[in-house]
């Protein structure tokens, strides 16, 4: 049998259980100090690439509803979910709607064919001047200004702190994505 009387075992015991829940807080704390702000860094990373991702099917949708249709489709900034707007970036969201008329307008009281809402907090999307406002498909598939000329552009998706995406129109209508390491302003 063991030499040392139980109240001295059940001391030890009591003291090593407070060693063990003091360790296991500091690797809490630690835990929680070096993960969370990696992990928030990464959920925000992560949402700007969903974004970008999400602007990319838009553009890819409207094409394929111009070529499906038979009519020219455009994709514009929206805020309010039925009209375009002319100011403000394509964060606030937009529509893809059939343009018969090429007016660059939803066509008289017609409903979108899709609407995608405002991005999350702290995500910017702008175009540059060819795409700044709207994008237009022809009913062959080719993204063609009202006036008939080609239309191609870039749209920079950012957020500060994390490098820019950008959603790229090619003048055959195909869109891509393409991570920078520009940082956002």
């Amino acid at each position: 049998m063991s030499c040392v009387p139980a109240s001295s075992r059940l001391r030890l015991a009591r003291g090593l259980t407070l060693i063990e829940l003091a360790v296991t807080l500091v690797i809490a704390v630690l835990v929680s100090t070096f993960a969370i702000p990696t992990w928030r860094h990464w959920i925000a990373k992560q949402q700007l690439a969903n974004r970008a991702q999400t602007l990319a099917t838009a553009l890819e949708r409207a094409r394929t509803e111009a070529i499906r249709r038979g009519v020219r489709v455009n994709l514009c900034k929206s805020a309010d979910a039925t009209t375009c707007a002319d100011e403000g970036d394509w964060s606030r969201g937009w529509i893809i709607h059939t343009d018969p008329e090429a007016e660059a307008r939803p066509a008289g009281g017609a409903s979108p064919i899709a609407w995608d809402p405002p991005t999350v907090a702290g995500v910017t999307i702008e175009g540059n001047r060819p795409v700044d406002d709207y994008v237009s498909f022809t009913p062959l598939g080719e993204p063609r200004r009202l006036s008939g000329a080609l239309q191609m552009g870039t749209f920079s998706v950012c957020r500060q702190g994390h490098d820019e995406i950008l959603v790229v129109l090619a003048a055959t209508g195909r869109v891509r994505t393409s991570r920078t390491r520009t940082p956002c302003p």
